[in-house]
């Protein structure tokens, strides 16, 4: 019996890569930058792109808003155990593109949990608006990771069911 390729080292990388740059950008956007003294004018990048600052107290969509440092802490407790699992699930993991995808929402989740651990809050600052419509939130690279990451997991998780669903009616 063969062993299968071990593809942890892409996963490992791909997280690293991700939290190093996360951080990175949102180092320029605080410092060199100075993002959080423009107000709400921000810097516009493209027109339907601007950095704006937000500091972000809760999770996704804004649930969870942690106001307190009970619910602060609770909020890392929470993300450190999501992050853990997704940890074991990228070193347990066969498929290279899956472990590449863990590994983005791995590095991702990092990148908060780092945020919110060393300042309170995550420091958002990427707008894309049509006009006045916004599709998303305000958001930064880690949480654009977390959501392709998912993306593929899904997409390969609904594409290779369908391809099983195919192979199974033909036999």
């Amino acid at each position: 019996m063969t062993n299968p390729i071990n593809h942890r080292p892409l996963g490992l990388t791909v997280a690293i890569v991700t939290l190093a740059l996360d951080q990175l950008i949102k180092y320029a956007v605080t410092y060199p930058l100075a993002l959080k003294s423009r107000a709400d004018l921000g810097i516009e990048i493209l027109p339907i792109f601007r950095l704006r600052w937000l500091e972000n107290r809760g999770v996704s969509m804004g649930f969870f808003h942690a106001d307190t440092d009970l619910m602060r802490w609770g909020l890392v407790g929470m993300t450190i155990l999501i992050a853990g699992f997704v940890g074991v699930w990228m070193w347990r993991e066969k498929a290279r593109s899956d472990v590449a995808a863990l590994g983005l929402v791995l590095g991702g989740a990092i990148g908060n949990i780092v945020d919110r651990m060393r300042l309170g809050y995550v420091v958002d600052y990427a707008d894309l608006h049509f006009g006045e419509w916004r599709p998303f939130l305000i958001f930064n690279l880690a949480d654009a990771a977390i959501t392709f990451g998912v993306l593929i997991l899904l997409a390969r998780a609904l594409l290779l069911r369908e391809k099983g669903a195919k192979t199974e009616t033909l036999k």
